[in-house]
């Protein structure tokens, strides 16, 4: 510690005191409190080096000392000894943590209405990777959603439900008598009183003053009744609380298998993976298209074209006909057993990004903005043109039950064909509730028939669902709605908002804005929080794949028809643009720019499974010219 050179120290009178020879005295020490410490005794250098005598200590001292000098300085020490004694003498360069009581408990935000029934055994303190954490996240959403519609139910039953067992209405009193005193308790039954009803847990005897007679008439003596019961919880919400539940299907977060796809396009107009018949993958890598076998895992190289890149592959529905679309515009033909070229066809002026085929007949949408119908039994390049989209059309699916054709564009527009007429039959914008972005994930379901599926990009992200096959939908009479007439009802009564069971509309007001209610046909929105790249429906099971690129980059499953969602599926670190479906139905396939193919086993088996017929279609119609 430093010493003040120009503080002053403060000495006590030492003349009358006798120092012993040879002995040094120490020098005083700082008063208690004080932040001066105490100056050195000024020492005379001694020329002879030995110890000064009594007279010459004594001498020094006298000339020291100073009555005014001493007492300022007993005022500093009694000062010094005040401010002591009110300021404990913490240190000042570190700050401690105040502690109220015996005990820190931290508050934390937390959910207490899921908490109790999202304990589980597996936790693990080990602190989980960004994706699994996500996942995680994902999963305990649901999860919590799950549990506080259970807890809503259960206090909406225990707090607002009309019924009371044995409660005794009040007795109607007469508008002239509203001022005299009540009635008196001694007029009612010695065994009822006007007083709240209450549950008598060790009561079971029927009182004595009931005769067989009077039972009919006194309160209800029902076994189940909540008088009797010992649940702190009406006998409804047991039972809804007992009841069994479904167990979570499990679904492996993991692929099976991972497969390397260099030059695999990080476009999002474009469809270059397909599933056929077969069980052969078909993928369109930059200027070349691969053909992997599912049984045999063989991969070998269907073609190489020379000056322009693959944009879309797609097979027909039975057989081994593969058609490709290339930059340029051109639809190529190809017989994948004998690797040979059967028809090059044009009428494209830009390239070509989608295919469908319906039996024989093959549509394909451009990026002129057109889609051309081919009949590939005739020998012209088309048999009808479609001119509706503004701008590129990247979606393009066949209803085969129905004989419509779905299309998606980058104009925001969702057209139905009906047949290869040239006339649109339905066609919904965001002026009619459709979407705000590009419309490329099109999809119908095998399972109802006319419900079409339609996923937006990153501006709308929504998935919607629509009735394709109705002329209008009647608002006066909801249980008179197409909806209802097929089960399109994409909602579950517990999933309505206010919905007291009875509801047959098919879905709640609540749920679309007023641009979408005013659309007949449009049945459902859901956002997903991510653009929508794909739809695809299970074929065994009622439920529904989505693939999202910006900006979760996941691969969802939802239940249908309650969209709650199943698996969350993560694993590519690109935008997954490209999905397909194992001929069983028990897989699907998902490409993305980051060049990998992985294959997911989400869907479960079908109980009628029929084996894949080998036969192609073109054997029913004849040969393709």
């Amino acid at each position: 510690m430093k010493t003040s050179s120009d503080a002053q120290v403060p000495l006590v009178d030492t003349a009358d005191i006798q120092y012993p020879t040879h002995v040094h005295t120490p020098a005083p020490l700082s008063p208690p409190g004080t932040k001066t410490p105490p100056t050195a005794m000024s020492k005379r250098p001694l020329s002879n080096g030995s110890a000064p005598n009594s007279k010459t200590r004594e001498r020094s001292v006298s000339e020291q000392v100073d009555a005014n000098a001493l007492s300022k300085a007993l005022h500093h020490i009694e000062e010094a000894g005040r401010q002591r004694e009110n300021t404990p003498g913490a240190s000042p360069s570190r700050k401690r943590q105040r502690i109220y009581g015996d005990r820190f408990i931290p508050s934390r935000g937390q959910d207490f209405q899921a908490s109790y029934s999202l304990l589980h055994e597996d936790g693990s303190p080990a602190t989980p990777s960004r994706s699994a954490k996500k996942t995680a996240q994902s999963e305990l959403h649901f999860q919590k959603k799950e549990a506080n519609r259970t807890y809503s139910s259960l206090l909406r039953s225990e707090m607002f439900d009309n019924e009371v067992p044995q409660s005794i209405p009040p007795p109607v009193e007469h508008p002239s008598r509203s001022r005299t005193p009540p009635v008196s308790s001694s007029a009612l039954p010695a065994t009822l009183t006007p007083s709240t009803p209450h549950k008598n847990l060790f009561n079971y005897a029927f009182p004595a003053s009931l005769t067989p007679r009077s039972l009919s008439r006194g309160p209800n003596m029902n076994a189940r009744s909540d008088i009797y019961s010992l649940s702190p919880v009406k006998y409804s919400s047991q039972t809804m609380l007992l009841s069994p539940r479904k167990t979570p299907r499990q679904v492996s977060k993991v692929p099976y298998k991972v497969l390397d796809a260099p030059e695999l396009a990080d476009d999002f107009y474009l469809n270059l993976v397909d599933w056929g018949s077969s069980g052969v993958l078909a993928v369109g890598l930059g200027q070349s298209v691969y053909l992997w076998d599912s049984t045999s895992g063989v991969v070998r190289q269907l073609v190489q074209l020379e000056g322009e890149s693959v944009t879309s592959v797609g097979w027909i529905q039975r057989g081994s006909h593969l058609a490709i679309g290339t930059s340029r515009g051109l639809l190529l033909i190809y017989d994948t057993v004998h690797s040979r070229r059967l028809r090059t066809m044009s009428g494209h002026t830009a390239r070509l990004s989608s295919l469908s085929w319906n039996a024989h007949i093959l549509s394909s949408g451009s990026r002129d903005r057109s889609i051309l119908h081919r009949d590939v039994r005739s020998p012209a390049q088309y048999i009808q043109k479609l001119s509706g989209h503004k701008q590129e059309v990247c979606g393009l699916r066949w209803n085969t039950d129905t004989g419509q054709l779905a299309s998606g564009g980058n104009d925001n527009k969702i057209f139905v064909w009906e047949g290869v007429g040239e006339r649109w039959l339905h066609r919904w914008g965001e002026a009619e509730g459709g979407h705000r972005a590009a419309v490329k994930a099109v999809a119908w379901s095998p399972h109802q028939r006319g419900l079409l599926a339609t996923g937006g990009g990153t501006a709308d992200r929504c998935i919607k669902f629509w009735n394709t096959i109705s002329t209008s939908q009647t608002a006066a009479s909801p249980s008179a709605t197409f909806s209802t007439r097929i089960g399109l009802d994409l909602l579950d009564r517990s999933d309505r908002p206010h919905s007291n069971g009875n509801d047959d509309s098919p879905t709640s007001p609540s749920l679309l804005t007023q641009s979408e209610q005013s659309n007949p046909h449009l049945l459902r929105s859901l956002d997903t929080g991510s653009q929508v790249c794909n739809l695809l429906f299970s074929l065994n099971t009622s439920e529904l794949v989505s693939t999202h690129g910006y900006s979760q980059h996941a691969i969802n499953v939802w239940k249908y028809p309650s969209m709650q969602q199943v698996v969350s599926l993560t694993g590519h670190t690109y935008r997954v643009l490209y999905l397909a479906m194992k001929p069983d139905g028990t897989t699907i396939v998902t490409g993305a720019g980051d060049e990998t193919l992985r294959f997911w086993e989400v869907f479960k088996r079908g109980k009628d499974e029929q084996t894949t017929k080998s036969t192609s279609v073109v054997a029913d119609w004849g040969s393709i010219r």
